[in-house]
């Protein structure tokens, strides 16, 4: 396990553990150069992909030869001057395969990049590969691809999350410095909790989701995973342009939600909530309790049910003419989801739509009058073992910020008893990025968590 001091690198440390941040830094000073940090992270790939199952498509040589070709007059400009990053395998790539982890797309190959993966592009990245998923973003669990089972690498024998599970193992263990995902409904967050790294969802919009696969087009997100929280501002301004100035964070009031965030919350969780919040409660103008609209929910898992009826609704017209053409193809369970909104009507949409919107217009009154920002658990629950058939419930505390469409960022506050990550999420207002950008590096600058890394055997 290597822990970097932020802004400074041990002498001799692989540069496959280094945040975006440093690598940045080694670069300007002529430390580091392109190519040596692509291979790094290629090596990484090479030794553990194979257990791991993080990528579907590795682009190696192309990405060396990219590296090789920059010049350091070349970081002019550019905030991820040779940066290598992975692309959840459902981001379109120009000439590279993008399959949603699906035999039905084996063999896509898009003609143009997604505006998300231009803009990284332009910035300075390099794409290292595409990042292994369940299939078409349609589960939580990272067991539904059709390329393998994804592992986590902190204990093979739990779940990495999903469906951006590929993108967190590959940021975890090195095998890039930051990764894309889409997050629906946790997609980003789950992911980056369980693998003790930072996952970031963005305003509703802010990012454009042309050129990605869509799970549901009123609920999708593209969003960063990397290290720490700096590292995700960075490859954010980049594809939505630089965020607002910030309050200072000590003028900033944390709201606390108790309902529904912390039903049925696990104990090793609460712990870390609760050691989480004395930190903010220090670098803050305090923390108190606050109350949370309540939701009709869908069923025990307590998702709300807008969004329930969303999703299914939107998925099924999206994979609607595939399934009755090609449903042997899929995934038996990704089908099995799909076909739950064959019968939602269009009353029923139209009336959730509808809902849903109304939440979103009347999020900053009704959720900020006496706070800037939430803090939540990621999930309610510890990271589950693969096969254990988890239920939604790992999903609510996540789902309800993409129903309302708000900034949000889960990062590592603490580990379980057997040693597995446990994720804090920070809620900002619409449109307020900047501060829960602001409020996770405060949070991370006064913490460790994020410094932990997995045992490389």
């Amino acid at each position: 396990m290597t822990a970097v001091s932020a802004g400074a690198a041990a002498a001799g440390t692989d540069p496959a553990d280094f945040t975006i941040e440093q690598a940045m830094e080694l670069m300007r000073k002529k430390k580091l150069t392109p190519a040596e940090l692509v291979g790094a992270c290629l090596k990484r790939i090479e030794k553990h992909n194979p257990e791991l199952k993080a990528f579907i498509t590795v682009t190696g040589d192309e990405a060396l030869k990219q590296a090789r070709a920059l010049k350091p007059a070349d970081a002019a400009g550019a905030p991820l001057h040779g940066i290598p990053v992975a692309l959840k395998d459902l981001y379109d790539t120009a000439g590279v395969k993008t399959t949603c982890a699906s035999r039905l797309y084996e063999d896509r190959v898009p003609a143009a990049d997604a505006t998300s993966v231009k803009a990284l592009k332009a910035a300075g990245a390099i794409v290292i590969g595409k990042a292994n998923m369940d299939e078409f973003a349609y589960n939580f669990t990272g067991e539904t691809s059709a390329y393998g089972t994804c592992l986590n690498p902190w204990n093979t024998a739990y779940s990495p999350g999903g469906s951006s599970g590929g993108s967190g193992v590959a940021v975890a263990t090195g095998m890039c410095l930051g990764a894309l995902g889409s997050d629906t409904g946790g997609s980003i967050r789950l992911p980056a909790s369980v693998c003790g790294i930072t996952g970031y969802k963005p305003t509703f919009g802010l990012i454009s989701t042309e050129g990605v696969a869509p799970l549901a087009w009123s609920l999708d997100h593209v969003g960063p995973m990397t290290r720490t929280a700096r590292d995700a501002a960075i490859m954010h301004a980049a594809m939505a342009g630089s965020v607002g100035r910030a309050p200072a964070v000590k003028s900033l009031r944390v709201g606390i939600p108790e309902h529904p965030f912390q039903d049925g919350m696990d104990t090793e969780v609460g712990k870390a909530l609760s050691a989480a919040v004395e930190v903010l409660k220090r670098l803050t103008a305090g923390a108190k309790t606050v109350g949370f609209p309540r939701s009709e929910v869908t069923d025990e898992a307590g998702l709300p049910k807008p969004y329930g009826v969303v999703i299914f609704a939107e998925a099924y017209a999206f994979h609607r003419e595939m399934v009755k053409t090609k449903a042997e193809l899929y995934h038996p369970q990704i089908l099995g989801t799909i076909k739950m909104g064959e019968n939602i009507t269009a009353a029923d949409y139209i009336a959730a739509r509808r809902e849903m919107e109304r939440l979103r217009a009347g999020a900053a009154k009704a959720l900020f009058a006496d706070c800037d920002v939430l803090i939540t658990p990621t999930s309610p629950k510890a990271p589950f073992r693969l096969g254990s058939n988890p239920s939604l419930v790992n999903l609510r505390n996540t789902a309800y910020f993409n129903m309302y469409g708000l900034p949000t960022i889960s990062v590592p506050c603490g580990l379980t008893g057997n040693g597995m990550p446990i994720g804090v999420q920070i809620t900002g207002a619409p449109k307020r990025d900047e501060v829960v950008f602001a409020m996770a590096e405060a949070f991370q600058g006064a913490t460790e968590f994020h410094r932990r890394r997995w045992e490389e055997a």
